[in-house]
């Protein structure tokens, strides 16, 4: 498992654009985009624009799976907030390159991937 570092760019982009939602730690679950709106969105926009949504990447998995991204922090238009803790969080399972370090914003200016 790595950091998507097309998924970290595009999330940067998203924020300095306001492109954010700035919601609770704990809304991930209603905000997470359904499996059902994944597979509409890799359908119209492939797989080179779906991956830019997903923190982590399963290097190990072929390049257009869905299997291959991990952690999503977006619903394919904003950067949820909820969205960026939960992959976080849910990194902290694997290497430390599959997180950004920061402050607990993902418009914070010091989100970067651990080097």
């Amino acid at each position: 498992m790595k950091l998507n570092a097309r998924a970290f760019d595009h999330a940067k982009k998203l924020v300095k654009e306001r492109q954010v939602v700035l919601d609770d730690r704990d809304e991930w679950s209603e905000h997470r985009p359904s499996a059902e709106e994944e597979n509409r969105y890799l359908e119209q926009h492939g797989f080179a624009e779906y991956r830019k949504w997903y923190l982590g990447e399963d290097d190990e998995q072929n390049e257009e799976s869905k299997g291959r991204y991990k952690f999503p922090y977006g619903d394919f238009e904003n950067v949820h907030r909820c969205g960026f803790l939960s992959a976080e969080s849910r990194a902290g399972q694997y290497k430390p390159t599959a997180s950004p370090q920061g402050p607990h914003r993902p418009d914070a200016p010091a989100m970067r991937p651990h080097r």
